[in-house]
């Protein structure tokens, strides 16, 4: 199972303008955008109550579970990242 996630085969389309990466078109690629959707949703609440860990720590985990993201994508994007133009 694991296998399936640590290919190289694209998850997600190239914009056709601009630079990065659209929507994924594999169920892998909605897998991760689900998965940093809640882990972003459940950093978001510990921040929002007071009596957890403070704010700069959970403002230090969004940083790093975005950067993952985007490393993800990016080494999953059909045709790579590059800048597309008219």
């Amino acid at each position: 199972m694991l296998g399936l996630f640590f290919g190289k085969e694209p998850w997600f389309r190239a914009k056709r303008f601009g630079y990065g990466a659209g929507l994924p078109f594999k169920w892998q690629g909605w897998a991760v955008l689900g998965f940093y959707v809640l882990a972003m949703t459940g950093l978001a609440l510990l921040a929002d109550n007071d009596q957890a860990i403070p704010t700069f720590v959970t403002v230090a985990l969004m940083l790093i579970v975005t950067g993952i993201f985007t490393i993800i994508v990016r080494n999953h994007t059909e045709g790579g990242w590059k800048w597309r133009g008219l």
